[in-house]
């Protein structure tokens, strides 16, 4: 078998080519049987997939956005690593005289945080006010992780065509094999959830409202709450849950948290980078209203991942919130 160089299997990727590798096929079976079958066979095999999974007449269509998708990902790629290796060669070298002894920007942070944010959390201060846009970027991160997960394992709310042979479940037949999990008058599992989840969801809710004066924030407030969710979801069910957290308060949250996140800080950072006042006061530091909009934007933060978190339980369990 000759082999190919870098260039050659990418071209092969883009023009979906054969590759040498197709040769022999070798398929083990769960009793370790082994079966080797050709090219020709698995070419074959391939067909077949191909007429029940793709439409006929859409089949052009598709391989022309499947081309231009590969083209497109090989110009990011090779954009996105030329943009890396010319950010990479104006950093300075390393042992040179003339560079900067300390870091004057985490000098600031330590100096005149306090006084330019208004939070006694000199962190949270960083990631929610000199660093907001880079944390908005981290929620926006956990949102299009959901969006992923949700399109790998959405289940269809629809029945299906009884002679439809394909493996996917539909939502209520996913709904129906779950309830095998449901709790079943777990006396002690639901007694200690009543004590635990109210605890876990207050503690939850003090570590974000107390962000920018003391360690927590957004991010592990969100999770404590997060976490009684599922408590909540596995002592007593989903039929109980979705009483007050279904898919629509899910959207609903989500869509909030991260719109007012992206409108506050465009507001603020325009105003800063045009001289203009906010109007927005930081209060006084130390108390519970101050340091301006970092404790509405944790607010935001903590939802947005509380409620990811549950996505991703839910999606896991049974294919839908």
């Amino acid at each position: 078998m000759k082999k190919k160089n870098l260039l050659s299997n990418l071209l092969d990727w883009v023009w979906e080519s054969r590759s040498d590798l197709y040769e022999n096929m070798t398929i083990r079976d769960d009793d370790e049987e082994v079966n080797v079958i050709t090219k020709a066979e698995h070419k074959e095999d391939v067909e077949k997939v191909k007429e029940k999974v793709f439409d006929a007449a859409d089949r052009g269509s598709f391989r022309k956005w499947r081309f231009l998708y590969k083209i497109l990902a090989v110009v990011f790629a090779v954009f996105f690593s030329a943009v890396l290796l010319i950010t990479v060669g104006q950093l300075p070298k390393t042992g040179e005289l003339d560079n900067p002894a300390n870091n004057e920007v985490e000098r600031r942070y330590v100096e005149k945080g306090l006084a330019e944010t208004g939070a006694t959390n000199i962190v949270a201060g960083m990631i929610l006010d000199y660093r907001a846009f880079d944390t908005l970027g981290e929620s926006h991160v956990l949102f299009v992780a959901a969006i992923t997960v949700t399109i790998l394992l959405r289940l269809d709310k629809s029945e299906r065509d009884p002679e439809d042979t394909k493996i996917t479940e539909t939502i209520g037949e996913a709904e129906e094999e779950d309830k095998i999990f449901e709790p079943h008058h777990d006396a002690i599992l639901q007694k200690i959830a009543m004590i635990l989840v109210p605890i876990i969801i207050l503690f939850g809710i003090y570590v974000i409202l107390n962000g920018h004066l003391s360690p927590g924030g957004g991010f592990s407030g969100g999770a404590i709450i997060g976490a009684g969710l599922i408590l909540y979801l596995n002592a007593f069910g989903f039929e109980k849950t979705e009483r007050f957290f279904n898919e629509k308060v899910y959207k609903t949250v989500i869509f909030s948290g991260l719109a007012f996140y992206a409108l506050a800080k465009c507001y603020a950072f325009f105003c800063g980078a045009n001289e203009l006042d906010s109007h927005i006061p930081k209060g006084i530091p130390g108390h519970i209203l101050s340091a301006g909009l970092i404790l509405p934007l944790d607010i935001a933060v903590g939802c947005v991942v509380a409620c990811t978190m549950y996505a991703f339980y839910a999606m896991f369990r049974k294919g839908g919130l």
